[in-house]
């Protein structure tokens, strides 16, 4: 159950998820991204703005690792880079979950991201029986 992009290159499912959450991210993050920008009364910004430049660099490095997992020969070494996947889905699930938290209309589009980290979290499990 291969994908193809646009170059010929074979995508595989967990390839495409990856590439979902990271496009999620960033779509998410540019409508919540002014909510969070303005000063708050205090003069201060929202502190919480920096979660949302977390989930896009933690979303980014997604297809790096799991291109670099594929690439070992011997599971010992595709070890780190499947607990990095899993350190890296874990960290923007709970990222996710402290921006649901704002005053922030696009808080409202952060299950759905959520909802695809579940599923990438299956596709990683069947991903990593496939190793």
């Amino acid at each position: 159950m291969e994908q193809y992009s646009s170059n010929n290159h074979k995508i595989s499912p967990i390839h495409r998820k990856a590439l979902d959450i990271f496009t999620l991210s960033i779509q998410i993050t540019r409508y919540i991204l002014p909510d969070l920008a303005k000063l708050e009364s205090d003069g201060f910004e929202d502190p919480n703005i920096y979660f949302t430049g977390d989930i896009i660099q933690q979303s980014n490095s997604l297809v790096p690792e799991i291109v670099e997992a594929e690439r070992k020969s011997f599971s010992e070494d595709r070890q780190e880079h499947l607990l990095s996947i899993s350190r890296l889905t874990s960290v923007i699930d709970k990222n996710c979950e402290r921006l649901e938290s704002i005053n922030s209309n696009g808080k409202d589009f952060l299950p759905i991201l959520r909802d695809e980290i579940k599923k990438f979290r299956k596709l990683q499990h069947v991903w990593m029986l496939t190793l």
